[in-house]
């Protein structure tokens, strides 16, 4: 296996100038492919650094995606809709506390050892204690009652738990240590062979998986840069590349360009209260705790000029961070209006200096942007978005930061995130006042009525019902966080997923990829196949 590695990675030499942007292809040597076999290019970021285990990641956060080598409880289908893995049904009490679920009776790990209840529990209740990045708060315990029926004891209902259900791995009790991400045990659609770190992971078939069989027998999925990964394309070398906007205007021969729509989207907070220092930090803002600055901005922003000339037209608006998702409030979309925003700022006294800058009450209409120093896509959003807001007399700084500086600072300034989950609790996360992140606080935001409705909405005993209480957080219309509400984000656009696939490959077809350009394109590869 390291042989064939090998052989790819001296068939892609590649020299990367990062100042210039460029990557040069020394030698190029086109590698057949079985036609049950892929090879998948990943950014790599997308390498678990903690392993292949549940509990730290794989299969959750960021990268949100079913983990391929263990089965989960629930899936979500192309419509987000909860679909069945494990699970042959499961429901909730009135009172939100105790789901139950009944799993199939039919499913062995790859070591011949039975799956059960006992090892479902185990998972959850090790994630519980365990897990360092999803929140298992609203989780008291797990209890296997038998071999076939698991009941999760809530501290606090939740609604949404069929969505995490979906993306959490189970793990074998009985072969589980803390080293079980190094070479996991697990009962899904495929089985991990080899992992070289830095380098790549293969996963082959699991023969006696208890769905359909995959189509795809072999599955390596190699870590690389995005320029690296271009020239790995130009080779031949590789079946799937991970691209970006910036290269979607090449050619690659013996390629197709292939696009995923998401909810992946990028925006920037909006420091909703006036500025003040606590213990040497500064929170809030004094020219963005002005509503109406806020609202002007929001309609002062041209996203598919950003789209276009950012993107190269492959994105999509963004004005939620849950687009396109069941629980999404139409509402909050709204049209680009320069001149409305223009009105907007002048009646709420914002008059424009001579130098063209706006003030009002001795405040300047300026502000600095922060974004990621590592991340051109957000810095270049950045730079659209100053260019857009001098039009209305505000002036935008821009600065490239590292995260710990950016967290810091974004307590009292605009800063560029990423955002994007298959579950309402995103929009939890980033403005109900409690939330367990803390995201709120770089608004910082409180609105009783919002945070009352996302309470309703955890607390209800039908999932699909709840969606309509995560619209009504969004505005319900007289309060929200929209236009005509208290808008302490902005939203600008979802950045599609761009791959250059190899000629004769054909892609199941996808759902909505969340925030991670990673994972997320494998979700399906059982049902990819060659023509």
């Amino acid at each position: 296996m390291k042989r064939k590695l090998l052989a790819i990675m001296m068939a892609v030499c590649v020299t990367a100038s990062f100042a210039g942007g460029s990557a040069t292809v020394f030698a190029a040597q086109e590698e057949s492919t079985a036609k049950d076999e892929v090879i998948v290019t990943m950014p790599t970021t997308s390498e678990p650094e903690s392993g292949f285990d549940p509990a730290y990641g794989w299969g959750a956060g960021e990268h949100v995606h079913e983990p391929l080598i263990q089965s989960t409880l629930t899936t979500t289908n192309t419509d987000l809709s909860i679909g069945m893995d494990l699970a042959t049904d499961y429901s909730v009490s009135d009172d939100g506390l105790t789901w139950t679920v009944k799993i199939r009776d039919d499913v062995k790990f790859t070591d011949g050892e039975a799956l059960t209840a006992s090892d479902v529990a185990f998972t959850y209740n090790n994630c519980r204690d365990n897990s360092s990045v999803n929140d298992f708060s609203m989780l008291k315990e797990a209890v296997a009652v038998d071999d076939t029926t698991v009941e999760f004891h809530m501290n606090t209902p939740f609604a949404v738990w069929p969505y995490t259900m979906a993306i959490v791995g189970i793990v074998p009790e009985h072969a589980y240590d803390e080293n079980y991400g190094q070479d996991p045990i697990g009962s899904g659609r495929y089985i991990m062979k080899q992992w070289d770190k830095g380098q790549q992971v293969i996963f082959e078939a699991n023969p006696d998986y208890y769905g359909e069989a995959p189509k795809m027998k072999k599955v390596t999925v190699l870590f690389m840069e995005e320029d690296a990964a271009l020239a790995a394309a130009q080779s031949g070398t590789v079946d799937v590349a991970h691209t970006a906007a910036s290269y979607s205007d090449m050619t690659v021969d013996g390629y197709d360009l292939f696009s995923v729509q998401t909810v992946d989207n990028r925006g920037f907070n909006l420091p909703a209260t006036a500025a003040e220092e606590i213990d040497g930090v500064t929170y809030g803002n004094d020219f963005t705790s002005d509503v109406e600055v806020r609202r002007a901005i929001n309609i002062g922003i041209d996203r598919e000029e950003m789209i276009q000339n950012v993107l190269n037209g492959y994105g999509t608006p963004a004005y939620s961070v849950c687009d396109k998702m069941p629980w999404y409030n139409e509402e909050a979309e709204v049209e680009y209006d320069l001149d409305k925003a223009k009105e907007i700022l002048e009646t709420a006294g914002w008059a424009e200096g001579d130098d063209g800058i706006r003030e009002k009450d001795g405040v300047r209409a300026e502000l600095t942007m922060l974004y990621p120093a590592s991340d051109s896509v957000r810095q270049a959003l950045a730079e659209d978005s100053k260019n857009q807001l001098a039009e209305l007399g505000i002036e935008v700084t821009t600065e490239g930061v590292d995260w710990d500086t950016a967290y810091t600072r974004a307590e009292s300034e605009p800063l560029v995130w990423g955002w994007g989950a298959h579950t309402p609790m995103e929009l939890y996360n980033i403005y109900h006042t409690m939330s367990e992140t803390g995201l709120a606080e770089y608004s910082p935001y409180a609105n009783e009525t919002v945070d009352k409705y996302m309470d309703e909405a955890l607390k209800s005993s039908d999932l699909e019902a709840s969606y309509d209480l995560w619209k009504k957080a969004q505005w319900d219309g007289e309060s929200g966080i929209t236009q005509e509400g208290d808008i302490p984000w902005i939203w600008l656009c979802n950045i599609d997923h761009l791959y250059f696939v190899k000629d004769g490959l054909k892609v199941a077809d996808q759902k909505i990829h969340p925030h991670g350009h990673g994972w997320s394109i494998v979700n399906n590869v059982d049902q990819w196949s060659w023509e």
